[in-house]
């Protein structure tokens, strides 16, 4: 039991990881003008979902089932009876620490989506009221107890559908709403900071250790099952995703390879315990390949995801989840498993499977699309459009994320103008270049 919750405490800290790395991830991304939003827009999920979940958030997705659609949200309203230092980890404030750190993380994600326009205080308003109608109950349809989602046998171990389906899904809404970024798609909009990008995604990929081997709340094989599933699918995606682009577009890049690091975490998620060696290749690979095409459809279909969120987690959500109606195999996780198409287990799986990540997918997007359309009628929702060319960062937080002037010096700052001038290099007395090199 004490090794247990070690585990989980242990797998919830990395798990909390997760949002400053996505932050990174995200904010690397980003222009210049718009990295300190994008950090606040997912700190301030992790602030304001943190509160939400421990006054009513935990309840309302693991209280008492009503109608397999929701948990009863008074029955630890404010954690009432779970605030004990014994009792079963799964049952205690031990699992609702590291619940907790799903229902932020999922929050986060939608943010990438609508980087460089969105106010903060309309974020804030939408996070909240999303996770209250969406991420709490549709916990409950996955893992609460009566949930009708779990109770139809659907295999989601770590959140294929409760997290990145749904996180896809909502962002997709979302920037229906609140329309493109100015000059988008004409105007080039690079990442800022590939270096940030690539700490984002190691970052995320070490917490998603916990996100994965800690859903089986236990120190054991299982969690070791999730945790080599997770090494093996993550691997194979980032080579997919590399191989697309260099046959595509002639090169493998750095932003390829984070990416692809990402989507092979987010499809082996509802997975990793469910499949063997194979398994876990044939959805790492082809949710390489498959995101990394899935992301240029925005420009087909006009809709201006910013960070690609939509591309990333819901198709990465949607292949994992889908595919384990073929690769799932009950000679893994033993009696508790069902088997795939492909291990002699019939089309039952695959259809519940595609049910799931269905109404998962409906209910988040349809739901974002009414909170979006409230957002922006109370708010405005986003932020004008000279703000939006001049830089979100000065505009919501009175910030900027570099000092230009500094960088020059001071000189800026000093009332100085103009260029300064040139000096003529020293010579270098014979002898000393060879010293140096020696």
């Amino acid at each position: 039991m004490e090794g247990n919750t070690a585990w989980l405490l242990t797998s919830a800290a990395l798990v909390f990881l997760m949002t400053p790395g996505l932050a990174f991830f995200y904010g690397g991304m980003v222009r210049a003008k718009s990295v300190l939003n994008m950090l606040m827009m997912c700190f301030g999920a992790l602030g304001l979902v943190g509160v939400l979940w421990m006054v009513y958030g935990y309840s309302t997705a693991y209280g008492t089932d009503i109608a397999g659609l929701v948990g009863n949200p008074f029955d630890h309203l404010g954690l009432a009876g779970l605030m004990t230092p014994e009792g079963d980890p799964t049952e205690s404030t031990v699992d609702v620490a590291f619940q907790a750190m799903f229902a932020i993380i999922t929050t986060a994600l939608i943010a990438g989506a609508v980087a460089d326009r969105m106010r903060f205080g309309a974020w804030l308003l939408y996070a909240g009221a999303w996770v209250t109608l969406v991420y709490f109950p549709v916990a409950h349809w996955v893992w609460g107890d009566g949930g009708w989602i779990g109770e139809l046998g659907a295999l989601d171990f770590a959140g294929g559908t409760a997290v990145h389906i749904n996180a896809g899904a909502a962002a997709l809404g979302l920037v229906l709403v609140l329309g493109k970024r100015v000059g988008w798609p004409s105007e080039p909009m690079k990442p800022h900071n590939l270096p940030f990008v690539m700490l984002g995604a190691g970052l995320l990929w070490f917490g998603w250790f916990g996100f994965n081997a800690g859903s089986a709340y236990a120190a054991d094989g299982v969690a070791g099952i999730a945790f080599v599933n997770t090494v093996t699918a993550t691997c194979v995606a980032m080579l997919g995703w590399l191989l697309v682009e260099r046959l595509r577009d002639g090169k493998a890049t750095s932003l390829g390879a984070a990416s692809g690091v990402v989507a092979g975490l987010v499809a082996i998620t509802p997975a990793c315990a469910y499949v063997d060696t194979w398994g876990a290749l044939v959805i790492g690979v082809v949710a390489g390949a498959l995101c990394s095409l899935a992301v240029g459809l925005k420009y087909r279909l006009g809709f201006d995801d910013s960070l690609d969120v939509v591309g990333v987690h819901l198709v990465g959500g949607l292949v994992g989840t889908v595919l384990l109606g073929f690769v799932a195999t009950s000679s893994v996780v033993g009696e508790d498993g069902s088997d795939g198409l492909f291990y002699g287990g019939g089309a039952g799986l695959l259809g519940v499977q595609v049910l799931s990540a269905v109404a998962v997918m409906a209910y988040s997007a349809l739901i974002s699309v009414l909170l979006g359309l409230f957002v922006k009628a109370v708010t405005g929702g986003r932020v004008s459009a000279e703000t939006e060319v001049a830089g979100i960062d000065e505009a919501e937080h009175a910030e900027s994320a570099y000092d230009f002037a500094g960088a020059r010096g001071g000189r800026a700052a000093s009332g100085e103008t103009g260029t300064p001038p040139m000096e003529a290099p020293k010579p270098v007395p014979a002898g000393k270049f060879e010293e140096s090199a020696s």
